[in-house]
């Protein structure tokens, strides 16, 4: 198999999923200080998309430190389509969450009155999570791009 950028057991790999974890977690995190937004079904499938992307690319950052620490390979072919299916999944789910909580964040503040001068702040809480989701996204779309790439230079 190939060495490309974010391949997993490689520095790059591990830079690119501590990324996904803290943008995941910044989101969640100013998701979940905005108030109200439990009212809506998008903002809460943002936190749980989020929340698995943070299980996801933190079990996969812990995997490839213990193979930087023990000099191991994670080529594996078995590892390596784990890792394209668990990628593609999460990268799908992230995606949908990131875009129908944008959906919303626009509805509220272009087409209703509720981002009126009493819930401003709630709304910029809802943009800059999405913000961070899409970052999370983003960052995740290059590792499936990457983990495809190497399934099939096998």
């Amino acid at each position: 198999m190939k060495d490309l950028f974010g391949s997993p057991g490689k520095v790059s790999g591990l830079v690119l999923r501590i990324g996904q974890c803290l943008f995941a977690a910044a989101s969640i995190g100013v998701m979940a200080s905005a108030s109200g937004f439990s009212g809506t079904t998008a903002f809460c499938y943002l936190i749980a998309s989020m929340g698995l992307q943070i299980l996801w690319s933190f079990g996969l950052a812990c995997l490839d430190i213990h193979a930087l620490r023990l000099k191991r390979d994670l080529h594996n072919h078995v590892l390596v389509s784990l890792f394209v299916v668990g990628d593609w999944v999460t990268a799908i789910l992230s995606l949908a969450a990131a875009c129908s909580s944008a959906g919303v964040v626009v509805l509220f503040s272009r087409d209703t009155n509720f981002c009126r001068v009493e819930k401003q702040l709630s709304c910029s809480m809802y943009k800059i999570s999405v913000a961070f989701a899409f970052m999370s996204w983003f960052l995740l779309a290059i590792s499936s791009y990457v983990m495809f790439w190497l399934l099939a230079s096998v």
